[in-house]
C-alpha cells in the first residue's frame, strides 16, 4: 500500500514526481510543515479529574464489575480528552485510580511498563512484588518495577482505593511493550508489618546493608516509601529557619534510590509537595509532562491561565510547557510524578518561568 499522496503541483512534471515519492513511500521534505515547532505543541491538554467522583465510579463499578471480569484489575483509566480517545492521561504517562473491595485479590501478572501506586486513602492491602509482601496505607508510595510480577490482595473488611501511574504510554511508543499474566495468588492472609526491602533499604538515611550487589538494579531496591517519613521530611524544612522553605511556604522532596540517590524509577520522578496558605507559587512550565494526586488540603492549581479548585482525591494531568502554579487554602499536600527523567537523560528537559498571573479564568 503506497504512502498517500498529500501534495499537488500545477507542474505535470512535478506532480508526477510527488506521485513517485507517495508510490514509493516517500515524502518531500519541502512539502511539509509542523514537524519542528519554536515550542512543544502536546495533543493532551491540561485537565482535573475529581476525586469525589472518581470515588463513587470506583465505587459503583466495585458493586457491578467483579475483579476477574476487569481484566484482572478494577481500574478507572484517566483519558485525556486531547489524545482522542486513548486511555492515556499525557503522552507519555497512564494514569487511573484502582479500586480493590473487602477480601478481593487482583491476581499476579508483570509487564514491561514500570509501575507504582500512591494510596489515596484507607489502608489494609498489601501489594505482594516479586514475592515480597508489601503494607499499603495512606500517603505511602509502592513501586511495581518493570518486569517484577505483583498482585494486590485486600483482607480487610473495608475497599481501598489508590492512584497507579504508569510509563505505559513511553514504552508503547518505544513498541517495547510485554506482558505475561501471572500464577496463582498467593495466600491473602499476610501479617507481615515491614517488606524485605524495607528492612534491607528502608534503616534511615546513609544507612544500608552490607554486601551490595555489584550490579544494581535500575530502579531504587527500596519498594515502600511510608508517609510518615515523607511527612516527617516535608515538616521538617519547614522548622528549619535556613531552608528555603521556611521564606517560600513551600517544601518538597525527592522520592530516591537510597543506594544511588537516583529516581525511584529510570522513567518516572516521584515527588511529594507541600504548600502553605499564604503562599503563591511562581508560575513555571517544563518540558515533559506530569501527573498530580491531591493528597491533603484544598487550594487552586492554575493551568495556562485557568484556575481550577482542586480537593483531595483530585487528579490533575500537566502536559509539556504547561503554565502550573498553585495557591494553598489550607496546608496542600500534593504526589507528583512525572517523565523528568527521560528527558534528562536524553538532554532535552527545559524549564522557564514566571507566567502571568493576571489572565486567569476559573474552571467549570
Amino acid at each position: 500500500m503506497a504512502t498517500r499522496r498529500f501534495h499537488a503541483a500545477d507542474d505535470s512534471a512535478l506532480s508526477d514526481l510527488y506521485g513517485d515519492f507517495a508510490e514509493k513511500d516517500l515524502q518531500p521534505l519541502w512539502e511539509l510543515t509542523g514537524l519542528l515547532t519554536h515550542t512543544p505543541k502536546p495533543k493532551a491538554v491540561p485537565y482535573r479529574w475529581r476525586g469525589k467522583e472518581l470515588r463513587e465510579l470506583g465505587e459503583r463499578a466495585g458493586d457491578l464489575v467483579p475483579v476477574e471480569g476487569g481484566g484482572d484489575r478494577r481500574v478507572l483509566a484517566l483519558a485525556n480528552p486531547g489524545l482522542g480517545g486513548a486511555p492515556y492521561a499525557t503522552a507519555t504517562l497512564w494514569g487511573a485510580v484502582q479500586y480493590l473491595g473487602p477480601g478481593e485479590t487482583a491476581p499476579a501478572h508483570r509487564h514491561t511498563p514500570a509501575a507504582l501506586r500512591f494510596v489515596l486513602e484507607g489502608e489494609g492491602v498489601w501489594t505482594l512484588v516479586d514475592g515480597d509482601p508489601l503494607h499499603m496505607a495512606a500517603g505511602d508510595l509502592i513501586l511495581t518495577p518493570s518486569w517484577t510480577w505483583h498482585e494486590h490482595h485486600n483482607p480487610g473488611a473495608d475497599p481501598m482505593t489508590w492512584f497507579d501511574a504508569l510509563d505505559l504510554p513511553l514504552v508503547e511508543a518505544l513498541d517495547a511493550v510485554f506482558f505475561e499474566p501471572g500464577r496463582e495468588p498467593a495466600a491473602s492472609n499476610n501479617t507481615v508489618v515491614r517488606s524485605a526491602s524495607e528492612s534491607r533499604y528502608g534503616g534511615g538515611p546513609g544507612l544500608l546493608p552490607g554486601g551490595q550487589p555489584s550490579e544494581a538494579p535500575a530502579h531504587s531496591p527500596l519498594l515502600r516509601y511510608q508517609w510518615a517519613d515523607t511527612d516527617r521530611a516535608l515538616s521538617g524544612q519547614f522548622t528549619d529557619q535556613s531552608s528555603e522553605a521556611a521564606d517560600t511556604g513551600h517544601a518538597y522532596v525527592r522520592f530516591a534510590d537510597p543506594t544511588s540517590g537516583r529516581d525511584v524509577m529510570p522513567t518516572m520522578r516521584c515527588e511529594m509537595h507541600r504548600y502553605l496558605p499564604g503562599h503563591t507559587a511562581p508560575g513555571v512550565r517544563r518540558a515533559g509532562s506530569s501527573l498530580i494526586a491531591v493528597f491533603r488540603g484544598a487550594g487552586v492549581v492554575i493551568l495556562d491561565g485557568t484556575a481550577h479548585h482542586i480537593t483531595p482525591g483530585d487528579l490533575v494531568a500537566v502536559p509539556s510547557w504547561t503554565w502550573v502554579t498553585y495557591i494553598a487554602e489550607e496546608p496542600l499536600d500534593l504526589f507528583t510524578v512525572s517523565d523528568a527523567p527521560v528527558l534528562e537523560a536524553l538532554g532535552l528537559r527545559r524549564e522557564h518561568g514566571t507566567a502571568d498571573p493576571s489572565q486567569i479564568t476559573p474552571s467549570a
